[in-house]
């Protein structure tokens, strides 16, 4: 017999919540505001909001299946089973953070602020939590690409958006770059390799900035883009390569001529790969990819 579908619910404390925290007091957050030209209230109001989305998607888990919970800081210390549907209440960031940490089951994003997001990874409202459900056990899914990057140790990250490989405190970052045949040493403020998805966000800043004629990728395309951010041209250094696309079952390689350089996914540094002088890094389309139910 078969175990009963896992609901994990994922969501992240609100603004409200870390105020107080902070402060102690709800009327010591209240000074704190309106000292910033702030209302309590709209703070207050947005907790609200929240916390009755995760009611109502808690609500319309069905009774036979087993329940799980997980805040935003603590994804990269919970267990996510196969079994698992996955429900994220919250902005579209964080699915994209929840993305690294699963594997082929469905995720449900949950918008408990329509209008106030862009809604494209949280699509579903959480009054029709019940029917995203059955959408989610029936597989209606779409499947987007996902970066993975991996050390010559074997320790591997994967992200939805982007991946960064730099200095840790994004000053000048040495390392060589190998991307199929091209071999070049380089100094810059860092690589940025992105998926479709991350197209619409910090990828596609660098992809304007530059004015580059490079068509990104659409979000379920198996293909990345990548650029180099801010390469300086010396006797020892290059800038022949800083951009171009990777298809799957390509990529290209950060060989570390710095102490130190770090890799980590969707803007949560805290979660990093680290290399060294001579250790290599190879970034690549990812098998797998998030499915996330539409």
């Amino acid at each position: 017999m078969s175990l009963a579908p896992r609901a994990v619910l994922v969501h992240r404390r609100s603004e409200y919540e870390e105020l107080v925290a902070r402060h102690a007091t709800a009327r010591q957050v209240e000074f704190f505001l309106a000292q910033r030209g702030r209302s309590v209230a709209e703070v207050r109001e947005r907790h609200e909001l929240l916390h009755e989305a995760v009611h109502q998607v808690s609500a319309a888990i069905p009774a036979p299946w087993r329940r799980g919970e997980v805040e935003r800081a603590d994804l990269s210390r919970f267990a996510f089973a196969p079994e698992d549907v996955v429900l994220v209440v919250g902005q579209d960031g964080l699915v994209a953070n929840v993305a690294k940490y699963v594997a082929g089951q469905p995720v449900v994003g949950f918008d408990p602020e329509p209008g106030r997001n862009p809604g494209i990874l949280v699509p579903h409202r959480p009054g029709a939590a019940g029917s995203a459900l059955v959408r989610a056990v029936r597989g209606s899914c779409v499947e987007l690409t996902m970066v993975e990057a991996t050390t010559d140790s074997g320790e591997t990250l994967r992200a939805l958006n982007e991946v960064y490989v730099g200095q840790p405190g994004h000053q000048s970052a040495r390392y060589e770059l190998r991307v199929g045949e091209a071999t070049e040493p380089q100094s810059s403020s860092g690589l940025l390799v992105g998926t479709g998805t991350g197209a619409t966000g910090w990828l596609r800043s660098a992809w304007q900035e530059r004015h580059s004629a490079l068509a990104l990728p659409g979000r379920d395309e198996p293909s990345l883009a990548w650029f180099v951010r801010e390469a300086w041209p010396s006797p020892a250094t290059g800038t022949s390569y800083t951009e171009g696309l990777l298809t799957h079952g390509g990529g290209l390689e950060v060989v570390s001529a710095s102490d130190r350089l770090v890799c980590f996914g969707d803007g949560i540094e805290a979660d990093a790969l680290t290399i060294s002088w001579g250790q290599r890094l190879r970034v690549a389309v990812s098998d797998t990819r998030l499915r996330l139910v539409v």
